[in-house]
């Protein structure tokens, strides 16, 4: 899950890619459609998201470790994709 935010946190867009290569080129050129992409969040650049980010970093973009929301939060509420992707890099 992806989600675009302008430079004051406005939502532009939201989307889901395939965790493989075809997918991070996918993710990538639609945000492009969107603006110039500067810096990412992405969760887990050490472990599960370290070959998006590699890929990410291959093409000029900066890089932020982005913080897994509160677990007893996703337990009351559950997992929405779409409002973790826009709202947790605010909390970085």
């Amino acid at each position: 899950m992806a989600a675009v935010l302008s430079l004051v946190g406005v939502v532009i867009g939201t989307e889901v890619f395939p965790a493989i290569a075809a997918g991070y080129r996918e993710l990538l050129e639609w945000a492009t459609g969107l603006g110039a992409v500067r810096r990412a969040g992405v969760e887990g650049v050490g472990s599960f998201g370290a070959a998006l980010s590699r890929y990410l970093l291959t093409h000029g973009v900066d890089l932020f470790d982005a913080n897994r929301p509160d677990a007893t939060d996703r337990r009351r509420r559950g997992k929405p994709d779409p409002l973790d992707a826009q709202t947790r890099p605010g909390r970085c």
